[in-house]
């Protein structure tokens, strides 16, 4: 299996660090064949809105720019793909599709943050919710995945680590994301940010094991990603073997390979 990842972020979303060209370096100092950039995508918000966890709409010309100099610089010694990671608020639709298009972005991933709208709506992760949340989660996730608009569905799980337990709406959720994932042959990510930021942790609520239980149980793919918002995160090793032992004696599909996006 290569070794790859496609959930890398940049300084430019307000909370990563490092350089773009020091994650190449940690990259390839980490033996990866391919990586591939996913920040937090801009979207139009009214103007009085300024989000604090993505780049703003100004700065998408520096980051495909500057990522295909860098592309170019390193492209003896690693591939670079550049992509941008989504939510699904249905109103900006039209105008993400346009963006992909001018820019020519490889792929874009789903990261269900939010449920319809950064602006108004409750927010998936750290953040208590509740069953109406995990209601809102699952509607989107459904429109996002029927898009097919997405490489993959990045953390698909993170809606338990606000809910704070997996109980039978957490079953019953996981089960009919995956049954739709299954459907769309769309590949699911198992996120090892916490494995790698949290590593004495006995118990983790994302990535949760029970979700992708349910999805091995299902036939779906996985992919690994780091989720990295500083370099040294490629670095780390013990995060991605424990998640390769993991998977494995759940006994889902692990795949090193996404779909890219074909621009005219």
């Amino acid at each position: 299996m290569k070794k790859v990842n496609y959930h890398t972020h940049t300084k430019r979303c307000k909370h990563a660090g490092g350089s773009d060209e020091e994650y190449i370096e940690s990259a390839i100092k980490s033996g990866f064949q391919e990586l591939g950039f996913a920040d937090h995508t801009p979207w139009p918000f009214d103007s009085s809105y300024t989000s604090s966890m993505r780049m703003d709409i100004e700065q998408l010309d520096d980051y495909v720019n500057h990522l295909q100099i860098l592309k170019q610089k390193y492209v003896n010694q690693i591939s670079i793909k550049i992509g941008l990671e989504c939510e699904y608020f249905e109103e900006y639709i039209p105008w993400l599709r346009h963006i992909i298009e001018e820019y020519k972005v490889d792929y874009v991933i789903f990261g269900n943050h939010f449920s319809s709208n950064e602006q108004k709506n409750v927010g998936y992760g750290k953040m208590k919710t509740d069953e109406t949340a995990l209601e809102l989660y699952l509607e989107t996730a459904i429109k996002a995945i029927e898009s097919k608009l997405f490489a993959y569905f990045a953390h698909p799980d993170i809606f338990i680590r606000g809910y704070g337990k997996f109980d039978d709406v957490c079953e019953r959720i996981s089960r009919q994301i995956c049954e739709k994932a299954k459907e769309y042959d769309l590949i699911l990510e198992f996120n090892i940010s916490n494995y790698i930021c949290e590593p004495d942790s006995k118990h983790y609520l994302y990535p949760c094991l029970d979700f992708w239980k349910i999805a091995s149980e299902l036939g779906c793919r996985c992919i690994i990603g780091y989720d990295a918002h500083q370099p040294q995160v490629l670095e780390q090793q013990n995060g991605y073997l424990k998640a390769i032992a993991e998977l494995e004696k759940i006994g889902i599909e692990i795949v090193d390979v996404i779909p890219f996006l074909n621009h005219l």
